[in-house]
């Protein structure tokens, strides 16, 4: 590409990726409407147009109106997995622009392939590495991580902790190969390293682009057709809804005072067991509940039994929820009170998942757990 950035970008511009993705398009908004930055998103498209179409129908989504902020974001077309992002000779003209950088995109599916994985998270961040480097105004470099770069562990789970294995898939391990080569560059550049657990739908209207984790086993309980589920009752589910994280990156990111840290942005000891939502679901759904079963017996018995037995509905339910239920059987909690000392005087903390539950379901159910299209609904109007 070697087309000129129109219109031209401010000096001290914030670079974001993974601006029309599901955390990504809040984390735009937030910086949209509590700041007077220009925003620059990268966005994988075939050229400015086509960006700049992508861009304008996730601000719509997001803040209401397509136009509301023309003045104040530039789209251009990018790719992570190529050389220079795919920017061409515009590569240095925009690096002279940056101030700041947030580097959101991610692949976050977990049934791909380690190299899959790796393409966008991995290699992509190396590159966006490179262009930080060579933004010679960049203030500061904020990474979206993950609370699960700790892997498979056992106990507290601290801010500092480095994580590192065993991992549970392909995304897990990606994201801490990503977290390590930013915080090797601390030298470098001022980082900021963000890690948001499971997030789940906004808690004020219910409303989310993403029906996964948490969505996945909830939507085969109101199906009824699961008879069992591998899990530990008293496991905690770390869950934070979409609006904390957008809110919690948006400040970390601004906040002299998170300068070379890291951050867990999750629920901590907040976080509801698999018990409490197993009962809340209960509560919710009217179809019978799945028996609860220690992953291990499940594996070594049940499995075979419900291979055999169950319907081929539910064998199907259960195939696709595989990737899932780790997540339900996990004996650690992430400390967050690095977080909470920024984010607490600001007014952001997290709501515990109870109190909005309800909500989420509300606006799944509607959506069909993905499957229709709704319109996002706005705080205030009903859910």
């Amino acid at each position: 590409m070697s087309q000129p950035l129109t219109p031209p970008v401010p000096e001290g511009a914030l670079l974001l990726t993974g601006a029309t993705g599901f955390v990504g398009m809040e984390v735009l908004a937030r910086f949209l409407e509590r700041s007077d930055r220009h925003i620059v998103a990268l966005v994988r498209a075939e050229d400015d147009e086509q960006a700049a179409a992508r861009l304008r129908g996730t601000i719509e989504s997001s803040c209401g109106h397509a136009d509301a902020f023309d003045d104040r974001v530039t789209a251009v077309a990018s790719d992570l997995t190529a050389p220079r992002l795919g920017l061409g000779e515009r590569w240095a003209p925009l690096a002279e622009r940056v101030g700041a950088i947030v580097h959101g995109a991610a692949s976050v599916a977990f049934d791909v392939s380690l190299e899959e994985s790796r393409l966008i998270n991995v290699e992509g961040t190396r590159r966006m590495l490179e262009f930080a480097r060579a933004c010679p105004r960049l203030e500061r470099f904020t990474y979206v991580s993950t609370a699960y770069v700790a892997g498979d562990r056992r106990g507290t789970v601290y801010e500092d902790d480095p994580g590192g294995g065993p991992f549970r898939n392909p995304y897990e391990r990606s994201k801490h190969e990503a977290e390590r080569l930013v915080a090797a560059c601390r030298d470098e550049l001022d980082v900021t390293i963000v890690r948001p657990s499971i997030v789940v739908g906004d808690h004020r209207t219910g409303w989310t682009a993403a029906f996964n984790v948490l969505y996945a086993p909830l939507r085969a309980f109101e199906a009824g057709i699961i008879p069992v589920v591998p899990a530990r009752r008293r496991a905690p589910v770390d869950v934070v809804p979409v609006d904390y994280v957008a809110d919690a990156v948006h400040a970390l990111a601004e906040a002299p005072e998170a300068a070379g840290q890291t951050f867990h942005v999750v629920a901590g000891d907040r976080a509801s067991s698999v018990g409490e939502i197993v009962r809340m679901a209960g509560e919710r759904f009217s179809a019978p509940q799945p028996r609860i079963v220690p992953p291990a017996a499940y594996h070594a018995v049940i499995a075979k039994i419900v291979e055999k037995r169950a319907p081929s509905s539910a064998r199907r339910l259960l195939a696709s929820n595989e990737v899932y239920f780790p997540y339900f059987a996990m004996r650690v909690r992430y400390d967050d009170a690095r977080a909470r000392a920024i984010l607490r005087p600001r007014g952001i903390e997290p709501a515990p998942l109870q109190t909005y539950f309800d909500r989420l379901m509300d606006y799944a159910q509607a959506a069909r757990w993905g499957r229709r299209p709704v319109a996002r609904m706005r705080v205030g109007q009903p859910a």
